[in-house]
């Protein structure tokens, strides 16, 4: 049996730990200004102007890339660590809505909560990475200790293994300076937003050196009444052999969420009532006409999330151009919540209520990864190489229980706690008595890896290169629980495995009609096998033994004609592409049982600018059209022909900053998308048809304002949805979609010394 862990005692623990790190660097601005008031000489860190920013960088964090940005043949996007500050971004999904054409699906049977990005049309979930590692557990991840976050688009895994059918993100974390600097901010915000972080770097001698960066945050969702995000993290890092041949990097990024989820709100009609509405229908999500409607329950529902990173890096430089680096690390995320799906599936909502499914789990996630990796460059003959040798090793495995918490009934009216009203829901602060129990054999879920790459740059002149990949991947993956699923689809108890060898290549030309642009045209595939996700993605493993054999990977193509301009003495980078990605195999079902057999395709446009129009005015951002289909799904199956799930035909994302004077900068987003669909069915009405389930489209307005006070002290005001637009985030669950933010303001406090 299991109760709710949300505590009086854990909730004071994790108050007194945000205060104290929201203290620490209170005390380290006021000791700072005290210092400076003092005139004791100290080393500092000169706080750039915005349109002085890196907005445009040239290369990519990650080795793997052998040439420039603008000589790379494929759309890559780097969010830089200023437009995460200016943005005001916390989260990586804030981060994430700087670039166009990704969308966030939602938590739904096989589906934990947390991030789950979708690029190019298809889940991204299982392939996030962290400095080049496979970061595969679910939950939420934080922006204080990332320098950027990379977005790598189309068919991608000869870089990343395994998945990367849309493409794939890297996030690249913080690492020790060889200076010295004590930098953080402090915010208040409407919907009692708190937040703190501290960024101190330390040289400990030489050649050795200390950051340490921490982050304490404390927030209701706004435009909610209800749901709470609170989390603390804590990344230490130290390096060893700063500046020599050979250096040693140790870190440890900690991170623990306290959360009380929010669930969403119903679509007005179930799958069987959306059926009988006449061809052409669309069915909407509701809330009772109040956004701050919530349907959860404050004594049931949480979110607990714990997550460790321990990581060795060895680096060792032969010449200033090669080296060798080793990557050793573990991770271990643990994850505990209750949730209240607010469910259609009764046929409640038109009638006005709202049925309170609660969604339990209680899941462990391990990692060991092991990565080596030579690059360098080398001349044969006339024709030079940039390349990049690699070998991956990792052992990664979930262990998961986890249970819907239900009663029986129809929902036709209000009854505590299961039923309640859609226009006004009560009782969710009333006292949650009921036990409930997870399964007693967790679903355990395991993928041992080793994969050989190599990447090569050829450079035979000053106008043309060709870009070569390959991977090879010996992908073992294996799959055990208790029998489970529900009417038709059932499966008994089982024990199952599965071994592929995934092969996975890149090829790409460039043509350089100037040293500062180039146009090139790309090939790569993408491979999904089986478990590609350790069991959190509905898609993954089949529980059945006898069709185990028969899942065959996911096969992506995608080909890209594009071209890149380093413009301004290489301020502005501009970029366009056109595309098509190739989905074949793709999993289907029949009569209950599934196949590999289906096809989907996606043709689409990718704009980007970044950088500097004018000395003080800086955009970043871009455009992207997905023109999707979904092939072969299956006899009867109502999304032939139909848009992919989660995939607009439109999106737009723009960050602009303006600097009037030194001092004052002036920043503006506008972020827009067109409609999103979850889910279709075939119209039982008179003419047939097709209903379709989805969310419309929108256009969200931020704003910032930011003042230098002195060379030490700056202040930010940043303000988002200035329109208060009702929009969703999170569009994946054919019940349920997710009810973005409201207007919200957040003043803060940042200073560097």
């Amino acid at each position: 049996m299991s109760t709710l862990k949300n505590t009086p005692t854990d909730i004071n623990a994790l108050h007194c730990e945000l205060t104290q790190i929201v203290v620490a660097a209170g005390l380290c601005l006021m000791g700072g200004n005290a210092l400076a008031q003092q005139e004791v000489t100290l080393p500092s860190v000169q706080v750039n102007a915005t349109a002085d920013a890196p907005f445009n960088p040239q290369t990519s964090p990650q080795g793997k890339f052998t040439a420039p940005l603008v000589d790379t043949p494929k759309t890559v996007q780097v969010i830089g660590e200023e437009i995460i500050k200016q943005t005001g971004a916390t989260s990586l999904k804030d981060a994430l809505k700087s670039t166009p054409g990704i969308t966030f699906g939602n938590g739904e049977g096989g589906n934990p909560s947390g991030d789950q990005p979708f690029i190019r049309g298809m889940d991204s979930q299982a392939s996030t990475f962290v400095d080049g590692m496979r970061d595969i557990a679910a939950g939420t991840r934080e922006v204080f200790n990332l320098e950027s976050v990379e977005v790598i688009k189309g068919a991608d895994s000869a870089y990343a293994g395994r998945g990367g059918a849309g493409g794939s993100i890297n996030l690249t974390t913080k690492k020790a300076k060889n200076d010295n600097f004590v930098a953080g901010d402090v915010g208040l915000g409407t919907d009692n937003y708190k937040r703190a972080t501290l960024d101190l770097n330390r040289k400990l001698g030489e050649t050795t050196g200390f950051r340490l960066n921490a982050m304490a945050h404390d927030a209701d969702i706004p435009g909610r009444d209800g749901p709470q995000n609170k989390r603390w993290g804590i990344a230490p890092t130290v390096t060893f052999g700063m500046g020599t041949p050979t250096e040693v990097t140790l870190s440890w990024q900690h991170l623990k969420t306290d959360n009380i989820p929010d669930g969403g709100v119903p679509y007005l009609y179930s799958n069987t009532a959306m059926a009988k509405l006449p061809g052409g229908s669309t069915v909407r999500p509701t809330y009772g006409n109040d956004r701050a409607n919530w349907y959860g329950l404050t004594h049931r529902d949480y979110e607990k999330e714990t997550s460790d990173l321990f990581t060795a890096t060895v680096e060792h430089k032969f010449t200033d151009t090669n080296k060798i680096r080793n990557s050793l690390r573990y991770s271990k995320t643990d994850q505990d919540y209750i949730w209240t799906q607010p469910d259609d599936s009764k046929g409640n909502a038109i009638n006005g209520y709202v049925w309170r499914r609660g969604n339990a789990r209680v899941s462990e996630t391990t990692t060991l990864q092991n990565v080596t990796e030579l690059t360098g460059k080398a001349q044969t003959g006339s024709v030079g190489h940039s390349f990049a040798l690699g070998l991956e090793l990792s052992k990664e495995k979930a262990e998961v229980r986890s249970a819907a918490i239900q009663s029986g009934g129809t929902c036709t009216s209000a009854v505590a706690p299961w039923c309640t009203t859609l226009s006004n829901p009560s009782g969710a602060n009333a006292p949650w008595t009921f036990a409930w129990s997870l399964p007693a054999q967790a679903t355990t879920n395991q993928v041992d890896t080793i994969a050989l790459y190599g990447f090569d740059t050829l450079k035979f002149n000053e106008q043309w290169l060709l870009n070569l990949g390959l991977r090879a991947d010996h992908y073992k993956t294996s799959a055990s629980g208790p029998a489970g699923g529900r009417a038709p689809n059932t499966y008994p108890a089982y024990d199952i495995s599965r071994s592929d060898t995934l092969f996975n290549y890149q090829l790409g030309l460039v043509y350089k009609p100037a040293p500062n642009g180039s146009i090139y045209a790309n090939i790569g595939t993408s491979t999904r096998p089986v478990g590609n996700a350790l069991g959190n993605a509905n898609e993954d493993m089949v529980m059945t033994t006898a069709r185990a054999a028969d899942m065959k990977p996911e096969k992506t193509r995608s080909m890209e004609l594009g071209t890149k301009w380093d413009l301004l003495d290489k301020k502005l980078g501009l970029t366009a592409a056109v595309f098509r990605n190739e989905v074949t195999n793709a999993r289907i079902t029949e009569g209950g049982v599934d196949y590999m057999a289906g096809s989907k395709v996606v043709n689409g446009i990718e704009l980007g600018f970044t950088g500097q129009i004018l000395r003080n005015l800086s955009v970043f951002g871009g455009y992207t059209y997905m023109d999707s289909e979904q092939k072969d799904m299956g006899a009867g199956n109502a999304a032939n022909g139909q848009a992919f799930p989660n995939t607009p035909k439109h999106s737009f994302s723009l960050w602009t900053s303006y600097k009037p004077t030194d001092k004052l900068t002036l920043g503006l987003g506008v972020y827009a998308q067109s409609s999103v669909n979850a889910s279709y069915a075939l119209s039982t009405a008179p003419g047939g048809g097709i209903v379709t389930k989805g969310v419309s489209g929108y256009s969200r307005y931020d704003a910032m304002l930011g003042y230098q006070i002195n060379r030490n002290l700056a202040f930010q005001l940043n303000l988002y949805n200035l329109g208060d637009k009702v929009y969703y985030s999170g569009v994946r669950s054919p019940h349920y979609a997710n009810i973005a933010a409201g207007r919200s303001a957040v003043a803060s406090l940042k200073f560097t010394y």
